[in-house]
């Protein structure tokens, strides 16, 4: 008896499905910079470099980490593809790059075509709101690295700076004053604690007392885009530098916009911790130091400004219906 692809546990039939279903939700957010359409071996992206006199390409690759397994305990698999375009577009929005498009990297243990058509989904949604074009990936089936309902993502954005307007940090200095605006929740990071905490004492669909969602539905909450804010806070003020909080905390991330010699001073009372993480600091038990180091803290990006522009960064914000908190400064 003859063995084939399928009985290994790849089926090439399903990954024509995904691709027949997923076609339409991709060119969903093509634009006019985009020269081909799913399938081919390459993507390929037109870009008018005259607008610029000196343009800088700007990329990042991220992953959604254990958030995943959320997911999979949900059977809720859209909303972690809105997380990955969201984390890819900030990386790059910190640095004042605008992101152009955007490719994705899925694999199954086995491959789902209606889970797969969620997740696209959840990509085209984002690469919609964010302006950017979903122009290429790979799904791939690994039967033997993956358990059957599970799968793994990555995604990577590409963006262009002009030159002169990268924001790295080099204007920081002495004096300056972090403004932070909240996030959504846990945004992506975080997750090992999170889980090995709250589903040691709580199932995903338990609603804590105080909570208007489960613990599951609070944890998938979509990691929030702060391209428009951003742009538009670049657009109307000098801005000396945006960190984009993820793992490492709100030090370990903005200290990469930090040159050395300085140091930041961060008053952690400047806002009030959002529910979900002091349901998981109590539950586990957990010292304020290890949160610092796991968590976002309900702040998703900082702006570093000059201690004379903050008013004018807090009436921006306010015009935005933005919440703000001033959070420390550069010592």
């Amino acid at each position: 008896m003859s063995t084939s692809y399928k009985d290994s546990g790849v089926d090439i039939k399903a990954g024509e499905e995904t691709v027949d279903k997923i076609k339409e939700i991709v060119k969903s957010t093509f634009n006019k910079n985009v020269l081909s359409g799913i399938g081919h071996f390459g993507a390929f992206y037109e870009i008018d470099f005259k607008k610029y006199e000196n343009p800088v390409l700007v990329s990042s690759v991220d992953g959604v980490g254990t958030k995943l397994k959320v997911a999979f305990m949900m059977d809720k698999h859209d909303t972690v593809g809105q997380d990955l375009v969201n984390h890819c577009v900030n990386d790059i929005a910190v640095g004042g790059a605008i992101p152009h498009y955007f490719m994705d990297y899925m694999a199954f243990g086995k491959l789902d075509p209606k889970v797969a058509e969620k997740i696209m989904e959840g990509f085209a949604k984002a690469c919609r709101e964010n302006g950017v074009a979903l122009i290429g990936g790979e799904t791939a089936e690994m039967p033997g690295l993956y358990d059957e309902k599970e799968y793994d993502m990555s995604g990577t954005i590409v963006g262009i700076i002009e030159k002169a307007k990268i924001l790295n940090g080099d204007k920081v200095k002495k004096g300056d004053i972090l403004v932070g605006f909240p996030s959504t929740g846990l945004h992506t990071n975080g997750y090992s604690l999170a889980r090995k905490v709250l589903f040691a004492n709580y199932s995903v669909n338990d609603k804590p007392e105080g909570f208007d969602n489960s613990i599951g539905e609070e944890l998938l909450k979509v990691h929030k885009s702060y391209l428009n804010l951003i742009q538009t806070i670049i657009n109307k003020m000098d801005v000396h530098a945006f960190s984009h909080i993820t793992g490492g905390g709100i030090l370990g991330n903005t200290m990469r916009v930090v040159p050395n010699g300085l140091s930041l001073n961060i008053d952690w009372n400047a806002w009030e911790l959002p529910p979900i993480f002091k349901l998981i600091k109590n539950t586990g038990n957990i010292s304020d130091e290890e949160m610092r180091k796991a968590f976002n803290l309900g702040i998703g990006l900082i702006t570093i400004v000059d201690k004379n522009e903050v008013e004018k960064l807090k009436s921006i914000a306010e015009d935005m219906n933005e919440k703000y908190f001033v959070i420390g400064s550069v010592e």
